[in-house]
């Protein structure tokens, strides 16, 4: 598993469509249903007639976590839901999602920490599932 400034990722030699099936499972595993599914590379066929790889954005919510950061910061909603991605490349796949931690950092709100981590470890299980570990 690699980590960016803003996300944890992870490569498999999953092909795309079982990557992205196997993503699914593993964040309703973890209490995430997927609310919205971008499929970007469609998207930018029909908008831009551009072409590009197979990349899908998940909009992951897990309900109980979700209600209680809104409780917490009833602005929160401009950061919820998480994004996971999903990506082909090079004969396999990259699995990538939102960092919690950093992305509610920017609310400076210390009541959200504790939050931010439980959803963290969840999404770096996600992560680890679909690579296998």
């Amino acid at each position: 598993m690699t980590t960016k400034a803003y996300g944890l990722a992870t490569r498999t030699n999953l092909p795309y469509e079982e990557a992205v099936e196997k993503t699914k499972t593993a964040l309703q595993k973890e209490g995430f249903g997927v609310l919205t599914e971008i499929d970007v590379k469609e998207t930018l066929k029909k908008k831009l007639n551009a072409d590009f790889r197979k990349y899908v954005i998940l909009g992951a919510c897990n309900p109980p976590l979700a209600y209680q950061a809104l409780q917490t910061e009833l602005d929160i909603g401009l950061l919820l839901p998480c994004n996971v991605i999903v990506y082909e490349e090079d004969g396999g796949s990259v699995v990538s999602a939102i960092d919690p931690i950093a992305a509610l950092r920017i609310t400076e709100n210390p009541a959200l920490e504790d939050l931010a981590r439980e959803v963290y470890e969840r999404l770096e299980r996600v992560i680890k599932e679909v690579k296998g570990e």
